[in-house]
């Protein structure tokens, strides 16, 4: 009785879950999107070719800004290290640097004219300004702004 009781359960099970012939299907192979690293097709133990070498712009030119409270760009390589005890940004754009750049934004000090921490690493939100291919393209775009 035990085996009776074990082998209509089984079957119970299996009209209730839909394992019919009628419903099994074969599945279809989707064959993966195609994935490609910045060294494009160029096979991992052969020489890729060296990317472009990025241009600056000239000195006193500046790229116009792409949308909104878009941070300004730095005008420049980005050479100029950055570490917990020196910001050396702020040897040129300090307020009281004597130099004839623009200047940090009086944002970014607090009331007694020291630099806010929160704005201390500059490329968190700054970036230099380069004419560079992007390796994956760029397909940003603001919203209300002409492309």
């Amino acid at each position: 009785m035990t085996s009776r009781l074990a082998l209509l359960l089984l079957a119970a099970t299996a009209l209730t879950t839909g394992c019919s012939p009628a419903d099994t299907q074969e599945a279809v192979a989707v064959p993966p999107p195609p994935v490609f690293s910045q060294r494009g097709e160029t096979p991992v133990a052969d020489n890729a070719p060296a990317p472009e070498m990025a241009s600056y712009p000239s000195k006193g030119t500046a790229i116009a800004r792409d949308f909104k409270n878009q941070p300004p760009l730095i005008p420049h390589k980005p050479d100029y290290p950055i570490t917990a005890k020196r910001n050396t940004c702020q040897g040129c754009h300090a307020i009281d640097a004597k130099m004839d750049v623009q200047v940090t934004h009086s944002s970014h000090y607090l009331a007694d004219g020291t630099l806010n921490g929160a704005y201390y690493f500059c490329n968190e939100c700054h970036v230099a300004q380069a004419d560079a291919v992007e390796p994956g393209g760029n397909h940003f775009a603001a919203p209300g702004y002409p492309q």
